[in-house]
């Protein structure tokens, strides 16, 4: 009886997941939001590095003007057990308990454009259901919702590979931080490591912050704060977003579950 209860919650929960995670990307306004920040911003440009860390098989990289432009095919380099058994980075589960229905596809496409030079906007905006980044992988960075405002709940969580992330209506996607296991070789767990870029240009980094080598405790409620980081050859300053060094539950930590602090745009 107590596995069938499990089984049921699980398939309950994989029923969730397609009613929700296929919502589009468009971010609302939340005027009402309060934070540390004071509506200004040092206009300092992002480190053309940093794009240094992304995928080249999947993300390509195009400057306009005052633009950058990110499209990725969606294809992460690393190893899940939702890519397809034929696939040489197929593996086990490591981590998920059961997985969602789909498989890692070259079906799925993704483009953000954002300024240059981003700056911190008068009123913070919540995100919506959908991509709200493109991960240095390839594939994209969701919030801590499921739908519905239904936050991630222990029924989700088992759904996520060790790189914290499931299949969905929208494709595999991230939503929480990945696994301190010997399978993860290249995505970031409590460190400084670059996780992508956001929908509103500013970068989304590791729980640990470069200029301190440690967790930083100046962040406002978005994770985010002013300092170099490793991607500034001149030691210049400018705001990013750090994973927020608190357990969402258990043992499961949010990649990002605040408002964008900038202007977003639509990850298309």
């Amino acid at each position: 009886m107590k596995h069938l209860k499990l089984n049921l919650l699980l398939f309950l929960g994989a029923i969730v997941l397609m009613l929700s995670c296929s919502s589009d990307s468009e971010n609302t306004d939340d005027t009402d939001d309060t934070d540390d920040t004071d509506g200004t911003s040092d206009v300092a440009s992002t480190p053309l590095s940093a794009f240094d860390e992304f995928n080249p098989d999947a993300v390509t990289i195009s400057y306009d003007g005052e633009d950058i432009t990110i499209d990725s095919n969606g294809l992460p380099n690393h190893t899940s057990p939702y890519w397809e058994e034929t696939n040489p980075l197929h593996i086990d589960q490591v981590v998920a308990v059961a997985l969602t229905p789909g498989r890692i596809s070259d079906n799925r496409s993704y483009s953000l454009t954002v300024d240059s030079a981003p700056e911190i906007a008068a009123s913070s905006t919540a995100t919506g259901l959908g991509a709200i980044g493109i991960a240095v992988t390839g594939a994209p960075i969701f919030n801590d919702l499921e739908g519905n405002n239904r936050p991630i709940e222990e029924v989700i969580a088992e759904t996520f590979d060790y790189a914290g992330a499931h299949n969905g209506p929208s494709g595999y996607h991230y939503h929480i931080e990945s696994s301190n296991v010997p399978e993860n070789t290249t995505l970031s767990f409590d460190d400084e490591k670059l996780i992508g870029i956001l929908a509103d240009g500013f970068l989304l980094y590791g729980r640990k912050c470069n200029s301190i080598g440690d967790h930083p405790t100046d962040l406002d409620v978005s994770g985010g704060h002013s300092s170099i980081t490793q991607h500034d050859s001149d030691g210049k300053v400018f705001y990013h977003y750090h994973i927020i060094n608190e357990f969402y539950f258990g043992n499961v930590i949010a990649l990002f579950a605040g408002n964008l602090q900038g202007t977003p745009n639509t990850v298309m």
